[in-house]
C-alpha cells in the first residue's frame, strides 16, 4: 500500500509571514493606509463636491474632446440614468477608488515592464511572478490585505492594485521588445545615450501597446473594486454586495447598470489616448487608401 504523501504546510508559512511582515514593518503599513486612504476621500469628495448634473457635464465635454458627438451623447444619457437611479454618489466613490488603484499599479507597472524589456534576467523573474497574480483568484488577494489595513476603502485599493497590475508590466514589456531593432541601432549609430534611445525611440513607439496595457489595468482595477466592496470599500461594489446577500434583484440590476456606464466611459476614454498617440497617428497617416 502506498504510505501517505506527507502534507506540505504552505498554508502555515504564508501566515508566518503574514505575521512576520506585520510585526516587523508595521509602521509602514500604517503609513501606506494613511496615504490611500487620505487619497481616496480627498478625490471622493471633489468628485462629489459639485451638483450631480454639473459633474455630468463636465464629463460630457471631455467626452466630446476624446472622441466626438456620439460619445458625448452615451455619456449624458448614461450618466443621467445613473444619476435617475440615485446610483451617483456610489458611482463617484467607485470612480475614486479607481483612479487611485490604477494610477498606484501604472506608476509600478510601467518601471516595471521597462525594466523587465532591457534586462533578461528581471524578466525571467518578474515572469512566474505575473503569472501567479494572474491567476490566483481574485477573492484570495482580499484575504492578506484585510490583515494588514482592517476593512474599508484601503484593502480594497490595495488588492486592487495586486490585481490590476500584471497586464500593465506585461504589456509595457512587450511594446519595447517589439521595437524595431534597426531603429534602436540606428540610435545607437548616432550616439544617442541609452537613456535618450529609451524616451526618444522605444516609447514612443511602444506607446500604443503601453496605453493598451494601462487601458487593461483600468479595467481591471474597475472589476476588483466591485468585489472589495465585500471587505466594506464604499461605492457600487457595496451596492451589488448587498443586494446580492439580502436577494434584492431591482437593486442589484441598478447598482450593475451603472457599473457596465462607469465600464464604458472609462473603456472607451482610454482607448482613444492610444490612437492619438504619435505612432498611431503616423500609421493612419500612411496606411494605404481602401
Amino acid at each position: 500500500m502506498m504510505a501517505e504523501f506527507p502534507r506540505v504546510p504552505l498554508g502555515d508559512w504564508f501566515q508566518a509571514l503574514v505575521n512576520w511582515l506585520n510585526d516587523t514593518i508595521g509602521p509602514f503599513f500604517d503609513f501606506v493606509d494613511l496615504v490611500v486612504r487620505s487619497a481616496v476621500d480627498g478625490l471622493t469628495a471633489v468628485l462629489l463636491w459639485p451638483p450631480a448634473w454639473a459633474l455630468v457635464l463636465v464629463l460630457t465635454a471631455f467626452a466630446w474632446w476624446l472622441r466626438g458627438w456620439r460619445f458625448a451623447l452615451f455619456t449624458i444619457i448614461g450618466f443621467g440614468l445613473v444619476v435617475s437611479m440615485r446610483e451617483f454618489p456610489p458611482a463617484m466613490q467607485t470612480l475614486s477608488l479607481v483612479l487611485v488603484a490604477s494610477t498606484i499599479a501604472i506608476a509600478a507597472a510601467v518601471p516595471l515592464g521597462i525594466l523587465a524589456a532591457r534586462n533578461r534576467t528581471v524578466s525571467r523573474v518578474v515572469r512566474p511572478v505575473l503569472d501567479l497574480m494572474q491567476t490566483m483568484p481574485a477573492f484570495v488577494y482580499l484575504i492578506p490585505v484585510i490583515f494588514f489595513f482592517n476593512i474599508g476603502a484601503v484593502p480594497g485599493v490595495i488588492a486592487t492594485v495586486i490585481f490590476a497590475l500584471p497586464p500593465g508590466v506585461r504589456l509595457t514589456e512587450l511594446g519595447i521588445r517589439q521595437v524595431d531593432g534597426e531603429v534602436v541601432e540606428a540610435g545607437a549609430a548616432f550616439g544617442a545615450p541609452p537613456r535618450r534611445i529609451l524616451t526618444g525611440i522605444q516609447l514612443p513607439l511602444a506607446m500604443p501597446s503601453i496605453m493598451a496595457g494601462i487601458n487593461q489595468v483600468i479595467m481591471l482595477s474597475l472589476s476588483m473594486v466591485v468585489i472589495a466592496g465585500m471587505v466594506g470599500a464604499e461605492g457600487l461594489g457595496t451596492e451589488v454586495y448587498t443586494a446580492v446577500t439580502r436577494v434584492q434583484l431591482g437593486a442589484g440590476f441598478e447598482a450593475g447598470v451603472a457599473v457596465v456606464i462607469l465600464a464604458v466611459y472609462l473603456d472607451r476614454s482610454t482607448a482613444v489616448l492610444a490612437d492619438r498617440s504619435p505612432v498611431s497617428r503616423a500609421a493612419r497617416t500612411t496606411a494605404p487608401a481602401g
